[in-house]
């Protein structure tokens, strides 16, 4: 098993599929805008746009790793990314994350994307274990993360420094029997 293929996920609000060249221009407003900054730890100054053509152009050759655009299906806009990262295949688990730009916020799109992504992970992959670290002071993201069964395991202490303060990050993750188990019970 590796990340190689790149399907398309479909979902009631959503799609994720791959990225394209065409979409380096939104995902470079999305990057730049001032709430993803401020929740990824990130720094608009290292978004330029050939960094980001390259980035992204070359998503889709990575076996690595799983890089997937979020579109809403409303509008057809692209409005995020779905992350499938860090994959440590001998014991079949890997990193998740995500981000959701204005255009997506506040209406079930993120919830939906990280099930999806989730969903692929455990019964399309065959992972056992998918972990992330999102910052305590991001509770709309650890509500969409404990919808779709991640559980908090502790807290890393001060792991991002940004305007002028320390900031501590949750890890939490998801297994694939409580995976299955949360959606056995939702159907």
């Amino acid at each position: 098993m590796d990340f190689s293929v790149k399907p398309v996920l479909t979902g009631e609000k959503t799609v994720l599929r791959p990225f394209t060249e065409e979409d380096v221009p939104t995902m470079a407003r999305i990057l730049a805008d001032p709430e993803v900054i401020r929740l990824t730890g990130s720094s608009d100054a290292a978004f330029d746009a050939d960094r980001l053509r390259a980035w992204y152009g070359s998503r889709n050759d990575r076996p690595d790793r799983l890089d997937l655009g979020i579109v809403d299906r409303a509008s057809g806009e692209l409005v995020g990314e779905a992350v499938l990262n860090d994959w440590d295949e001998p014991n079949r688990s890997c990193n998740f994350r995500i981000l959701i730009g204005p255009g997506g916020r506040d209406r079930g799109l993120g919830t939906e994307a990280v099930r999806l992504m989730l969903g692929h992970a455990f019964e399309g992959l065959g992972l056992h274990r998918v972990s992330l670290h999102v910052q305590d002071r991001n509770p709309r993201a650890r509500r969409a993360y404990e919808k779709a069964g991640f559980v908090a395991e502790g807290v890393v202490r001060q792991t991002v420094w940004q305007a002028g303060e320390w900031l501590d990050e949750v890890v939490m993750s998801v297994l694939a029997p409580e995976w299955a188990a949360l959606n056995a019970t939702a159907r």
